[in-house]
């Protein structure tokens, strides 16, 4: 009976065993990616041999002679040929159809001067229809080679561009997208014509913004923050055809940019509506988490009713809210505690009500929702962080896992760079921005505040804080690379100053690719999905010419995309 027993007994466990081998062999993959320096930023296991995909996600990710069970005659192979491979870039504060758009309409990001912003209005004047509205994005006067003869608390004036655009009215969003520059016909469509008639002055007609103007008083064109919409509410809406074609284009533009993942900073229920029609129609080929537009509560009580939307296929996720509380360095309307070194009667703008990010950070952390706030100055930052506090004093058992965050922290005192840590508070930092404005922000802010508050990306990280990266696209191009230069250099994209600027605040290379991936996507809740290349995470993936980690500081911006891969699919391929 016992022998029986016995046979019985190893009867079964060879047939569990032949069943479970059965079982693993049953495991094949759609793609296998191998032959180069794949980084997969696990702290247990920084590289792997080769990584295979199943069905949109990773089967499995180490040596190569276990990857090769999983392989079929169907299994698409792809041999980096000694590329490298990192997991999906992830966007982290950006403006989706603010990407798209730029596409569309005149893109002036690399405009190094006035003239050639005039020649570009110039020459898409020659081809407007009359009365059509020309519209563009990306000027920034304190980049420019030269500055015209004309200026006027240190922005350009209109009459240039008037002289070339009679006829058509023309509005040009500054790069940081806080201040605007019109033309004449704008400006009189506007009706600031018969506002002077009647006596009333610019200044008077806006709050929480600044019409400039000249010494006799005339508008010099130039419209900051909320007097922006002085001229915006005239311009035409987008129509359904153009707002599809941005889409299509803005997905281009991240694929061939290697980001898969984009943190959408601020969108309304029109681009909402847009977005779900997309994805019903499988366009849907960005991993969009969107914040919803804070100022529109009708909208965000609309989403406290319905609660978050966390999308089981990971595309277009809602579950946090945008606040715009300052304005940007460039247009001097970041909000200060002390005034502009180089204005001192200014101290930029608080350009949403204080009592209103408390209403919200309360709001939103009892329905679940994160908190994002936009914050460049230090009085903006630090008067967040008072809201955000006590909404999670009020609230502590809904603050446990809150992932609050500040949008740029830019510029912070002293004072309140330990209580991101205190508090929980996730910065989302742009590294790009520095590179960019650091030559001339000094002039802004002079050097003290400079040196202990500007732009503290290590002193940060060390505190015990993520960084969410990005390049806060279209005020910069979406392009990755310059911005992981930034990060770890402390440079502008010329390679200035020798050693970088205030270089203690330089991340690690390491550093720098978490911010583009595990810590942005811990910034959306979702780093048990995507952000490394670990078993059963998103086969999202992006691979470069040359290695970004290892090359010298000097050749990093000859990096470039060559291919991405989302959903286990090859999207883009140079």
């Amino acid at each position: 009976m016992k022998k029986r027993n016995y046979v019985l007994g190893l009867s079964l466990v060879l047939s569990l065993n032949f069943i479970s081998c059965n079982s693993s062999k049953s495991e094949t993959a759609s793609m296998i990616i191998h032959g180069g320096t794949i980084y997969t930023v696990e702290n247990n296991n920084a590289t792997v041999e080769a990584v295979a995909v199943k069905d949109g996600a990773i089967l499995f990710a180490g040596d190569l002679a276990t990857i090769e069970s999983y392989r079929t005659e169907a299994t698409v192979d792809i041999n980096l040929e000694g590329k490298t491979m990192t997991p999906g870039l992830v966007e982290g504060h950006g403006h989706f159809m603010g990407l798209g758009y730029n596409e569309l309409n005149l893109d002036l990001l690399n405009t190094t001067s006035y003239q050639e912003i005039i020649d570009a209005v110039a020459e898409r004047v020659a081809t407007a229809e009359p009365g059509q509205w020309i519209t563009g994005r990306g000027w920034h006067q304190s980049k420019w080679d030269s500055l015209p003869e004309e200026m006027v608390n240190g922005f350009q004036t209109h009459h240039l561009l008037s002289e070339v655009s009679p006829d058509n009215p023309v509005y040009l969003r500054h790069a940081s997208g806080h201040a605007g520059f019109a033309n004449a016909k704008a400006m009189e469509i506007a009706g600031l014509d018969v506002y002077a008639r009647e006596g009333i002055t610019p200044s008077d007609l806006v709050e929480g913004g600044e019409i400039l103007t000249d010494a006799m008083g005339r508008p010099t064109g130039v419209f900051n923050e909320r007097a922006m919409t002085m001229i915006t509410q005239h311009i035409p809406e987008s129509t359904p055809e153009t707002d599809k074609h941005a889409f299509d284009l803005a997905i281009a533009a991240c694929h061939k940019n290697g980001i898969t993942s984009f943190h959408d900073a601020g969108i309304p229920r029109e681009t909402i509506e847009l977005y779900k029609s997309m994805q019903a129609k499988g366009k849907m080929d960005v991993r969009i988490y969107a914040m919803l537009t804070g100022w529109d509560k009708d909208l965000l009580n609309e989403w406290y009713e319905r609660g978050i939307m966390v999308d089981p296929d990971h595309r277009f996720t809602i579950r946090s809210v945008k606040l715009n509380c300052d304005g940007a360095l460039g247009s001097r309307g970041a909000w200060l505690i002390q005034p502009y070194t180089d204005r001192p009667d200014h101290f930029g703008h608080e350009t949403l009500p204080m009592e209103f990010v408390k209403e919200i950070a309360v709001s939103g952390l009892e329905n679940g929702f994160q908190v994002c706030s936009h914050a460049i100055g230090d009085r903006a930052n630090r008067e967040i962080l008072n809201r955000y506090q006590f909404a999670f004093n009020r609230n502590p058992e809904k603050a446990k896992n809150h992932r609050f965050r500040i949008e740029h922290a830019q510029h912070l005192h002293p004072a309140d760079i330990p209580r991101f840590a205190e508090l929980n508070v996730i910065p989302a930092m742009q590294a790009i921005h520095m590179s960019s404005d650091r030559p001339w922000a000094i002039n802004r802010l002079g050097e003290k505040r400079i040196k202990e508050g500007a732009y503290m990306w290590q002193t940060l990280l060390k505190s015990g804080v993520p960084i969410v990266n990005g390049t806060d696209v279209p005020v910069e191009p979406i392009n990755p690379i310059p911005s992981f230069y930034a990060s770890v250099s402390r440079k502008t994209l010329k390679g200035q100053p020798e050693g970088g600027y205030e270089p203690a605040e330089k991340m690690t290379r390491e550093q720098a690719l978490r911010s583009y991936t595990l810590d942005a996507a811990f910034g959306a809740f979702e780093e048990d999905i995507k952000g490394s290349i670990k078993e059963g995470k998103l086969a999202d993936f992006t691979i470069y010419n040359q290695d970004l980690m290892t090359v010298p500081e000097d050749q990093i911006l000859n990096t470039e995309v060559v291919m991405t891969i989302f959903n286990g699919e090859v999207v883009y391929q140079k």
